[in-house]
C-alpha cells in the first residue's frame, strides 16, 4: 500500500451512549428521539451544565465557563443534548480530571462551548473586527432581506435558533443578549416581514434566488415557515430556495418528526412541478457530529423530495483546521450521511473570534490539501466571504502582503447600497489575518498601530478602541 499525507478508511457513523452523562443515565431511547424532550432540556447556563455533568468537570472548567460568558461571549449559551453529547464522544473514565480534560480538547465544545481561557489574551478581537462584519443590516431592502447578490437574497424569517454557536456570523442580530452585546431586535410582526420580503421579491424579478434562514428554520412554527414558502413559491421568478437550518445536525429529530416530514413532501412536490430547486442547507463543523440521527434525518428530507442536502461548515482553529479533520468530516457527511460538503468559509471577522479564525494562506494550504481524495461533485471550496465583496475562493485574491496579513480582494458585481459607486467594481478591498498568526514583524506593525487589547474587555469597545479612523480601511491598504 502506498503512504498518502491522509488515508482513508471507512468509519461507520456511531451515536455516543448519553447515558454515560450523569445527568442523563435514566433517558430512555423515545426520550431521547423526541424533538419536545430535546428542546426541553437544552442547557442554557452553567446551573444546567452542572446538572448534567455534575461534578466530573473540575470546578476550574465552570469557573472559566462563567467568565467567558460574563466578558467575552457573543452568543448566550444554548446546547440541545443531542449536540453536547457530541462533545468528548468516547469518555467512560471517571478518574479525577479525565472528563475535563477530554471536554477542554474537544473540537465540538470548542466552539459551541467556549470558556475565557480560549479567548486569545491580547488579540480577542482583531482591530478591524464589527457586530455585523458583512454589512449584512445595512443591505437589508426591507426588514430582514439582504441584498446583497445581483440574483440573490437572504431571508432573515426570525432570530432565533435551537442552538447557539460562539463563531456566529449574525451575533448582532441573532439570540438573546449578552453582557458583551446588545443585540438588535426586529421590529415588525413576522407575518408584516413576510409580507415586504414577498413584495420585495414580486417587484424585483431579477432576483431568482432566496436563502430562507434567520436564525434556523427550526425554531419557525411548521405552518409558518409552510405559508411562506407557498407564498414564495408564487413568485414565478424565483428558482432556487434553500432553507438554512443547523438543527438537521443540533437538532436532527425535529427534522424528523411526522409533521415536518409530511409538510417537507408538500412543499418539494409543489416546487418540483413548477421546476424549482428546494434545498437544504446545513452547518456540520466536525465528523464527530455526524451522527446516525443527523444521516437520519438527512435522509428523510431527500425521501420528501429535497433535491439536495449541502453543508456549509466554517474553517476553524481547533475544531477542523487540519487536512484529516477536512476529509474526515466531509467522507462522514458524503459517505454515510448523504449530505454534500460544499463550503467552508473561513471565520468572520466578528470580535473575540481571533482565537477561531485562520490565515488566508493557511486555508489556500488547505484548500489544495483536499483536493483528490473526495469525489469531484463533493469536494468542498474554502471561501473567503470578504466585507463588500462577498464570496471568493480562498485562491482568488488578487494581492496578499503575508506579513502584515492583508489580502486585496476584488469584485464583479455592486451591493445594493454601492448603486452610485463608480469606483465599486475597481476598487481592491482588503481583508485581514489573524495578528497571532503573523511573522513578528507583522505583528509588530500591529502592536504599533493598534496597542493589543485583553480579552475582558467588550468586544465592541476593543474594536473601538483599535480601529483606524477611516472608511474601508484606507489607511492600512495604502500603508500596506
Amino acid at each position: 500500500m502506498i503512504e498518502q499525507p491522509y488515508q482513508y478508511r471507512r468509519r461507520r457513523l456511531e451515536e455516543p451512549d448519553w447515558t454515560r452523562f450523569p445527568g442523563w443515565a435514566d433517558v430512555t431511547e423515545a426520550d431521547w428521539a423526541s424533538a419536545q424532550w430535546q428542546r426541553v432540556h437544552c442547557v442554557k447556563n452553567v446551573k444546567q451544565l452542572r446538572e448534567v455533568v455534575g461534578d466530573r468537570l473540575h470546578e476550574s472548567f465552570y469557573e472559566d465557563l462563567a467568565q467567558d460568558m460574563a466578558h467575552s461571549a457573543t452568543m448566550s449559551m444554548l446546547l440541545p443534548p443531542q449536540m453536547l453529547n457530541t462533545m468528548a464522544p468516547a469518555i467512560e473514565e471517571t478518574a479525577p480530571g479525565s472528563w475535563t480534560d477530554a471536554l477542554v480538547a474537544d473540537p465540538v465544545r470548542r466552539y459551541m462551548l467556549p470558556v475565557a481561557s480560549d479567548r486569545h489574551p491580547d488579540w480577542p478581537s482583531h482591530p478591524f473586527a464589527t457586530r455585523d462584519s458583512l454589512h449584512e443590516h445595512d443591505m437589508w431592502a426591507v426588514e430582514g432581506l439582504t441584498h446583497r447578490y445581483p440574483t440573490k437574497v437572504l431571508a432573515e424569517l426570525l432570530s432565533t435558533c435551537p442552538q447557539y454557536c460562539g463563531h456566529c456570523t449574525r451575533m448582532d442580530l441573532v439570540g438573546n443578549s449578552t453582557p458583551t452585546v446588545d443585540k438588535r431586535r426586529l421590529a415588525l410582526k413576522p407575518v408584516d416581514r413576510q409580507t415586504a420580503i414577498l413584495d420585495y421579491l414580486k417587484a424585483h424579478p431579477g432576483v431568482r434566488d432566496v436563502v430562507v434562514s434567520g436564525g434556523d428554520v427550526a425554531n419557525l412554527p411548521w405552518k409558518q415557515l409552510e405559508r411562506f414558502l407557498d407564498r414564495l413559491l408564487d413568485v414565478e421568478t424565483i428558482r432556487d430556495i434553500r432553507l438554512a437550518t443547523k438543527a438537521l445536525m443540533g437538532l436532527p429529530q425535529h427534522w424528523l418528526q411526522d409533521e415536518i416530514v409530511d409538510g417537507m413532501a408538500r412543499v418539494a412536490k409543489r416546487a418540483a412541478g413548477q421546476g424549482v430547486n428546494l434545498a437544504i442547507h446545513t452547518h456540520i463543523n466536525h465528523a464527530n457530529s455526524v451522527t446516525p440521527a443527523v444521516a437520519r434525518a438527512a435522509a428523510a428530507m431527500l425521501d420528501a423530495g429535497v433535491r439536495d442536502v449541502r453543508n456549509q461548515g466554517v474553517l476553524m482553529r481547533g475544531v477542523n483546521d487540519t487536512q484529516a479533520d477536512l476529509l474526515d468530516l466531509c467522507f462522514a457527511l458524503q459517505g454515510e450521511a448523504n449530505i454534500l460538503p460544499y463550503y467552508f468559509y473561513m471565520c468572520d471577522m466578528i470580535p473575540n473570534a481571533e482565537h477561531w479564525r485562520t490565515s488566508v494562506s493557511q486555508a489556500q494550504e488547505l484548500q489544495t490539501a483536499i483536493m483528490g481524495y473526495l469525489p469531484g461533485y463533493a469536494t468542498p471550496r474554502i471561501i473567503c466571504d470578504v466585507p463588500m465583496v462577498g464570496k471568493r475562493w480562498v485562491h482568488q485574491l488578487s494581492e496578499y502582503d503575508r506579513e502584515l496579513g492583508i489580502s486585496y480582494w476584488t469584485k464583479n458585481y455592486r451591493t445594493s447600497i454601492e448603486a452610485d459607486d463608480p469606483d465599486a467594481l475597481t476598487r481592491r478591498y482588503p481583508f485581514y489575518d489573524p495578528i497571532d498568526t503573523l511573522p513578528k514583524a507583522g505583528q509588530q506593525w500591529w502592536a504599533n498601530m493598534h496597542p493589543p487589547v485583553r480579552a475582558k474587555e467588550d468586544g465592541d469597545a476593543a474594536a473601538a478602541k483599535s480601529r483606524l479612523a477611516v472608511a474601508r480601511h484606507d489607511e492600512a491598504a495604502e500603508i500596506a
